[in-house]
């Protein structure tokens, strides 16, 4: 094993700028962690870019290894739980935000934020999913656990072209829903279709400020939106729907009305990924493995490398990222 490894490193100047530049470390320059890993993959997340860019208030500590994500291999164990050789996943748990994350060739971790890596994954297809699509599958059950079937009507997902939204249309999609997808990018129609769309709707159209209610249109919806978007959805969903709600790309506001709940029996209900307890992590995982088609991966992402990430930092930000983001540490 070299001394030496590869790790995307952010720091601030004294203005307050943040500087993202790939250095060279060793394994003293670890935080304290009773697991070491050797990464394999890692992804890139909409949080990631704000991380990366300084243009959210993403990062907690100085220095920072931003990557709310990693997949790999333990190499070192203190824990019961894992030992040398076992596969392994990680999302979530502030890493990359408060603990240093997945933008390193090793990285130490508290053995508490691991999942095994199930079979019938490897750590590229783990980190094609990562956590935009682990937070798609918690809002797919959160609509299973609503009553929310296939033969109840039309599910809608906004933000449909980014992570969330791509896997969440593949999942439903192959679960037998109709689904209905929202993306500001009328290009991307074709892969959405492709990905298992019924109908495509222009964001345009969904992001007009409703009346307290509108016409009943959906039996349930995955927002990662947020804002007057999001209102709409709101507004437009059928007697008894529900609305999981885990993103806020249009803003954190929520601008409706309490008619949606008491008039049509409305539910709106959030999906944390960060910090959902292991035993919920294990079973979405699982269903990731038998829910979503192995055969969209390839349509939902594409791989970088560590030096690449400022620049598709600021396209994800930008919105011109589709789909999911696989970053190859090693290459």
């Amino acid at each position: 094993m070299s001394d030496t490894f590869s790790a995307l490193i952010l720091t601030q100047d004294n203005a307050g700028k943040t500087i993202a530049e790939v250095r060279q470390l060793t394994n003293d320059d670890l935080p304290e962690g009773d697991v070491m890993v050797a990464v394999d993959y890692s992804s890139l997340n909409y949080k990631d870019g704000l991380a990366i860019t300084g243009k959210g208030k993403i990062v907690r500590t100085w220095p920072m290894v931003p990557g709310i994500d990693l997949a790999g291999t333990v190499l070192e164990s203190d824990s019961t739980d894992y030992v040398a050789g076992d596969q392994v996943v990680l999302t979530g748990w502030s890493v990359g935000e408060k603990y240093w994350g997945g933008y390193s060739q090793r990285q130490r971790v508290q053995s508490k934020w691991l999942v095994p890596l199930p079979d019938g994954l490897d750590s590229q297809r783990a980190m094609a999913i990562g956590t935009a699509g682990f937070t798609a599958m918690l809002c797919v059950m959160t609509l299973e656990d609503a009553g929310i079937t296939p033969d109840k009507g039309t599910v809608l997902v906004t933000g449909a072209s980014g992570g969330v939204g791509s896997v969440a249309v593949a999942i439903l999609a192959k679960l037998g829903y109709t689904v209905a997808a929202v993306s500001g990018r009328p290009e991307g129609e074709a892969y959405l279709r492709q990905l298992g769309a019924a109908e495509f709707i222009s964001r345009e159209e969904m992001a007009q400020p409703p009346r307290p209610l509108e016409r009943q249109r959906w039996a349930g919806a995955i927002d990662t939106v947020g804002s007057t978007l999001l209102a709409r959805v709101l507004a437009e969903t059928q007697y008894g729907g529900c609305v999981a709600a885990c993103g806020l790309a249009g803003g954190a506001d929520l601008p409706t009305t309490v008619l949606p709940f008491i008039l049509r029996n409305v539910s709106l209900r959030g999906v944390d990924s960060v910090m959902c307890p292991v035993a919920w992590r294990k079973k979405a995982w699982g269903r990731l493995v038998q829910d979503l088609p192995a055969d969209r991966l390839g349509e939902i992402g594409h791989i970088i490398s560590l030096e690449e990430l400022p620049e598709l930092a600021d396209e994800i930000i930008a919105g011109r990222v589709r789909g999911r983001v696989i970053v190859d540490v090693n290459r």
